[in-house]
Parts: structure tokens; sequence; C-alpha cells
């Protein structure tokens, strides 16, 4: 790192040495208008007392000049150390404990003037007050952010919709007709054909959009709310990693409401007395009777367990993949080893791993090979193979 300093480290360095030169001028001031000086030095008071000023001024002045590039330096680097550190803080939970810290110090100021009449401590309370209020208003706009601002990005009801309930209950109430109480969801009377719900999974897989599109899947689309908090904690989470798949599955649902805006439905149906969001969305599929829409290998054995259809999308995508039985032969190119001894691996074009027996020397080479066993599961398939012939016949041309 270079030690020169910028044009503005220099003008905050000029300020600091000024500021201590200010705080030596000051101390030396006070000792010289001191009782202790006058009795010390009577005779010469006037000018030992200018060298004094002068010599303490200019002595600070040195000393402030001569640290002002380590308190820069420190300074930057505590500011890089906070920056880091709500760099990783959420977004909602940062944006939570301001508005908390704000409304607390607010009320603590109403209070102040009413304490400061107590006798003795009354000169202390308002600033005990402040921190208590302040810290207590940062601790809860962080645990309230989601009721404080509505983070939502979805609306299961437009400005539109809005509009046109809002025409309704004035005809309701033109013709003497009550409107209808607000109460839980019944969405089961809205729905299309048999409703197929969205986990947190299969959103942020993206695939499900443009199945939908082609005409293989009927029904309405059913988001759960609860799932999208889950997708908006995920977003909000300070792993890059989880926020940006949580942004992803955010962005496609936005894709999704716009695209086939007619076919799906945000639902607020929750079940307070689960806490997991796997166990509520079986008992919405009960409730409504729909289908599961995931990727997720668990939930699919769970959902299957108490009489939930689910639709995994990775069945979906392995039953299209082109069918290998043993003894029919193939073109392998293979890549690197495999995890067995003298294994080789390599893939087709549609991502799936063929396991070559034998097929360690053959690295970085296209080879014959012949089926020997195929393994099928909900998570992907495996294809076993070995190579065909054990002498030069084994490659294909032009690969020897």
């Amino acid at each position: 790192m270079s030690n020169k300093l910028s044009k503005t480290e220099r003008i905050v360095r000029t300020i600091i040495a000024i500021s201590f030169g200010g705080l030596g001028f000051t101390g030396g001031l006070l000792f010289v208008l001191s009782d202790f000086y006058r009795i010390t030095f009577q005779e010469k008071s006037f000018w030992l007392g200018i060298v004094i000023l002068s010599g303490l001024t200019g002595l600070a002045l040195v000393i402030g000049f001569m640290m002002g590039p380590f308190l820069i330096r420190q300074t930057q680097r505590l500011i890089r150390w906070w920056e880091t550190k709500l760099v990783k803080v959420p977004t909602a939970d940062l944006m939570g404990a301001v508005f908390g810290l704000i409304i607390g110090l607010i009320i603590a100021l109403l209070m102040g003037p009413s304490l400061s009449g107590i006798p003795i401590i009354g000169r202390y309370l308002p600033l005990v007050i402040s921190i208590l209020l302040g810290y207590l208003g940062l601790s809860l706009g962080v645990k309230k952010r989601e009721e404080v601002f509505n983070l939502n990005r979805f609306r299961s009801v437009t400005i539109k919709e809005k509009k046109k309930e809002a025409r309704q209950e004035d005809g309701a109430a033109a013709s003497g007709t009550a409107p209808a109480e607000s109460g839980p969801v019944q969405p089961e009377s809205n729905f299309s054909g048999i409703p197929k719900i969205l986990d947190t999974s299969v959103i942020i897989d993206g695939r499900v959009s443009d199945i939908y599109q082609t005409g293989f899947l009927s029904g309405t689309i059913v988001v759960p709310r609860f799932v999208l908090t889950e997708l908006q904690h995920i977003a909000d989470s300070s792993d890059a990693l989880k926020r940006n798949r949580g942004r992803r599955g955010l962005d496609i649902l936005n894709s999704m409401r716009k695209e086939i805006q007619s076919d799906i439905q945000v639902v607020d149906t929750d079940f307070p007395e689960t806490a997991e969001v796997d166990a509520k969305l079986v008992l919405l599929a009960q409730q409504i009777n729909g289908d599961i829409l995931t990727n997720d290998y668990n939930l699919n054995k769970v959902a299957e367990l108490q009489g939930v259809r689910v639709l995994n999308i990775n069945d979906l995508v392995n039953a299209l993949k082109p069918v290998f039985l043993p003894g029919e032969e193939m073109i392998v190119h293979v890549i690197k080893e495999g995890k067995e001894q003298r294994q080789g691996i390599g893939y087709l074009d549609d991502g799936t791993m063929i396991v070559v027996d034998m097929g360690r020397k053959y690295i970085n080479q296209t080879i014959y090979a012949v089926v020997t066993s195929v393994l099928q599961t909900s998570a992907g398939r495996m294809i076993f193979v070995k190579p065909k012939y054990t002498d030069k016949r084994v490659f294909v041309e032009g690969e020897m």
C-alpha cells in the first residue's frame, strides 16, 4: 500500500493538526490563567505566558500533524470493518433497525422534558431513557420488520382487483345485498381443474414455468403465502448463494405472474399450529384437493405417505431422457476418473452420468461401450457401461 496521502487525506491531516493545536492552545491558556501560574511566575508572567502558549500550541500542532496519517488509516480501517459487517446484514433487518431506532429516540425525546424536572437524577434520566428506548426500538424493529414494512414482493390482489371488489361492494350496497364478510381464504372455489401447489425448491428451479407454458400441466398454479415468506427469508439471507437463489425464485414468480396471470393465485391459507413448510404444503394440498409440484425428494415421500399426489419435476425430466437397455451399444467420451478403482466417467448431452468400468485408461478418449445396467432414481439416472472391445477396435475412428 502506498504511504502517499490523497488530496482529501492531506486536508483531513491539516484539520487534525489544527484541532490538536487548538487543544494545545486551550491547555496553555488554562495553565496561564490558573492561580498556580500567577503565584509562581509573578514577575515574568506576561512574556512567559506568551512563550508557554506558543510552545504548547506549536507542540500540539506538530503532534497532530505527525499523528494525522495514523489516525486517518485507523479511521478508514474502522469504517471498512463496519461496512463489511453491515453488508452481511439483510436489507430488511437494517431498515427495521433504523426505523425502530428512530421511533425509540423520538419517544425518548418527548419524555425528556418531563423527566428532567426530577431532583438529583433528572439531568441524567433523558440520556438513560434515550439509550434504553433506542435499543428497545432497534431490537423490536429487527424482530417485527415484516410487520412494519410489507416486504412481500407479491400481492394476491392487485390494485385493479381491489377496485373491482370495491365496485362490487358498492353494487351490493345499492341493491340492498350485504357484501360477503372477509374471512379465511377459501380458494378451492376459484380454481380451475386440479390446482398445482408450488413449493420453494420448484420455484427456485424455474423449469415449472416452461413446462406449464407447453400445456403439459393443467389447473391453477397455487403459490401459498408461507412459501413466499420462506422465499423472502432466503432472498434476505446473509449468505450470498442463498440470497441469489431466493432472488431468482422471486424473479421467476414475477415472470410467471406476467405470463400466466389468470392461472396463478397467491393464497393466504396458513396453518399456524404447524411450523414446517413441507407439512403446511401437505395440509394445504389435502384441504383443496390439489397436487404438489416439487423437486424435494423428502417432501415427495412424505406427501405420498399421506395420500397427496406429488409431481416431481426431476421424474418428468428423467422420463424424457433416452432409454438405454442392458446390452445396447453407445459411444462414450471418458473425461475423468471415477470413485472406484479403474473407473472412468463420461456424460450424455442431457447431463446423465455414465460410469465406465475399466475406463480409467481411456480418459480424454472416445470409445465404443456396451450398457451393463441403469440406475434410475428421483434424483437422477446413472448408466453403467464397459468397453465393447479390449483391443484397438474399442476406439472410435480418429480417437486413437
